[in-house]
């Protein structure tokens, strides 16, 4: 399987929303607890300041996407943040890694200076994993700061990287 990232086109659309919702609903990542819908997600994704996606070029499918937006304002507007869904099926294939390569890169022609991930859970070993191999630094963690679907708190560990 041969896997480009691109932007997001119109017609990827549906996929993203599938892929996002995915997510939501496992419960253990995300923050959002409200699904998207066709209307919901077309907003979501055009307010972003960069959504990519991962394509199997060999089939056409959307395999993951990525959202890059400010993390905050003013005085902080140079640092952004970015959230990352790769489909179930398909996940330990380094999609993610191959997301996380682009947003870096993408966040840094936009002219952000650091990319910063607010809530990670800490039980979210894979995604840790992975943004330390690629040069991420551990913030800290705060204690009790993600509920998980079944209403149990856990840990999330912000991290950073310099662009």
């Amino acid at each position: 399987m041969k896997i480009e990232v691109r932007a997001c086109e119109e017609k990827d659309l549906a996929d993203m929303i599938k892929i996002w919702n995915d997510i939501v609903e496992e419960g253990i990542a995300f923050p959002q607890e409200e699904l998207l819908n066709t209307q919901t997600g077309k907003q979501f994704f055009d307010a972003q300041s960069y959504s990519g996606v991962a394509v199997n070029t060999d089939t056409g499918e959307i395999c993951g996407l990525y959202i890059l937006h400010p993390n905050n304002v003013g005085r902080c507007g140079h640092i952004c943040n970015a959230s990352y869904a790769v489909a179930q099926e398909i996940r330990g294939l380094h999609i993610g890694e191959k997301l996380v390569l682009d947003c870096l890169a993408q966040a840094k022609r936009l002219g952000f200076g650091i990319l910063q991930f607010n809530a990670v859970v800490a039980t979210n070993i894979r995604a840790r994993h992975l943004y330390e191999r690629l040069g991420f630094v551990q913030l800290g963690t705060i204690p009790s700061g993600f509920r998980m679907k079944d209403g149990h708190f856990e840990d999330i560990c912000p991290y950073y990287h310099t662009l």
